[in-house]
């Protein structure tokens, strides 16, 4: 049997059918259909997600110029910003979420840039309270959360130049490897740092108590999860990177890259519930990990007994500048070390063939 409305149920039925005519008679003609799909999109209703009719009938709108692109998203962040109904927040959270998901390259950029300044609390709703029931009380805290995470989302694809998440950066991430070898380790570190916040924001989501089973609830997990799932492979991809630089790591580079893995660490018990399909996929991550680790510890090692080494060593007699000249000038066979060994050959020799390949510091 079907849940039986309640009196808050009604109003909110109420609330949709007059902002929808209200819409019809105040709107133009040319955005009546857009204000029309959004409204239906994000109803009242504390129980159901956005209808998928609806949702692609808001993505389409990317089609159109990008004036009405523009106005789509306008639009749709006022009603985001205005409304102290958990319900329709949430809706309106999970259309962005569908943008950066499925929508095209104009609807991402117009999504991205608004507002102008981004930044942390970007979509302003941490602060956001609907107390009316208990039920709408703790939507209210999925909002918070909810917010969040699609602002780290919109943050990381600053840093990456792509969205985790996103069907339309599938030939991004077919060419993923080739574009992260190229990157310098500072780069490349930026990007795993992106994403272990990514992870460490979806690991704090809040736990059901009166949302159990609440249809609503369970299509954001699973937008999330999917995300989840994206990100475990970025990450997985950056992390092998890593293992082809272990001699180009500075100091600094090495502390950072194991102070991310600690931060990741820190919330696997949280992530390894997320899918159970795909626990091989997210084991093999943090095995990868903890061999990296153990190999950056290794090496911070040998190059510390290295330098003790050369100190005790430089003490003894240290030769004439001309019989030292040779050791700063490269011979024939020596290999210039270019970020990636990945591109080194049999032979000992680095092949410039990426140009952007940075030079080791």
């Amino acid at each position: 049997m079907g849940r039986i409305p309640n009196l808050r149920d009604l109003v909110g039925i109420i609330k949709d059918r007059v902002s929808q005519s209200k819409a019809a008679v105040i709107s133009k003609p040319r955005t009546l259909s857009l204000r029309l799909a959004l409204l239906r999109a994000t109803t009242h209703d504390p129980f159901s997600p956005p209808n998928p009719k609806h949702i692609t009938t808001l993505l389409s709108f990317g089609h159109s110029s990008r004036a009405t692109v523009s106005a789509a998203i306008e639009a749709l962040m006022d009603r985001l910003q205005s409304t102290h109904d958990s319900s329709v927040a949430i809706k309106c959270l999970i259309v962005v979420h569908h943008i950066i998901k499925h929508g095209n390259f104009i609807l991402q950029d117009q999504l991205s840039v608004y507002p102008s300044t981004g930044g942390r609390n970007y979509l302003n709703l941490s602060n956001f309270r609907d107390n009316t029931t208990p039920l709408t009380w703790e939507l209210s805290t999925w909002v918070r959360w909810y917010a969040s995470y699609v602002e780290h989302l919109l943050s990381a694809s600053r840093v990456l130049g792509f969205f985790v998440c996103s069907t339309s950066s599938a030939v991004a991430k077919d060419k993923s490897e080739e574009r992260v070898a190229a990157l310098t380790n500072s780069d490349l570190l930026k990007e795993i740092d992106c994403l272990v916040n990514l992870m460490g924001e979806i690991s704090k989501r809040p736990q059901p108590v009166h949302v159990h089973d609440n249809k609503l609830v369970d299509h954001i997990m699973t937008m999330v999860t999917e995300d989840y799932l994206s990100a475990i492979s970025d990450i997985s991809v950056r992390v092998h990177e890593f293992t082809h630089r272990l001699s180009c790591l500075s100091f600094s580079d090495s502390v950072e890259l194991v102070c991310a893995f600690k931060r990741l660490d820190d919330c696997k018990e949280s992530l390894l519930g997320l899918s159970a399909k795909k626990r091989s996929l997210v084991e093999s991550l943090w095995s990868s990990m903890r061999e990296l680790k153990n190999k950056v510890g290794e090496g911070e090692v040998k190059r510390k007994e290295g330098q003790l080494l050369m100190l005790t060593s430089g003490r003894g007699e240290r030769g004439s500048e001309s019989a030292r000249i040779g050791e700063r000038v490269l011979s024939q066979g020596d290999a210039v070390r270019f970020s990636s060994t990945r591109f080194v050959s049999t032979h000992g020799c680095a092949f410039p063939v990426v140009e952007s390949l940075q030079l080791c510091a």
